[in-house]
């Protein structure tokens, strides 16, 4: 494997801190995918695979009738993740791993 993408269903809007260590959170039939994590080994970086995992995943989204997707990234990422229609909604209230994040939502 060389990159991944990871994440559950949920019915809350608002990606949360939480989520990240609570697997009964999950909701297989929850309107809003969460992201938490899209990994690509470094060697395989900058061609292609990780937007091609997104865009597999936003796919798989709209064909579960999901109300959209929801990730949080840092703001150096905020670019990348707006070329696939992920609007910035501003800084979210994650602490995780002590630093800044902003909560991007792409909404069906």
């Amino acid at each position: 494997m060389i990159s991944f993408i990871d994440g559950f269903c949920t019915n809350q809007r608002n990606l949360t801190d939480e989520m990240y260590s609570d697997a009964s959170m999950h909701d297989e039939d929850g309107d809003w995918q969460m992201i938490f994590g899209l990994n690509t080994l470094p060697d395989y970086q900058r061609k292609g695979y990780a937007a091609k995992i997104i865009c597999a995943m936003i796919d798989l989204a709209r064909q579960e009738n999901r109300k959209g997707l929801v990730l949080t990234c840092k703001d150096r990422l905020v670019p990348y993740y707006s070329k696939f229609g992920f609007k910035n909604e501003g800084v979210s209230t994650s602490v995780h791993g002590g630093v800044v994040w902003y909560q991007m939502r792409l909404e069906f």
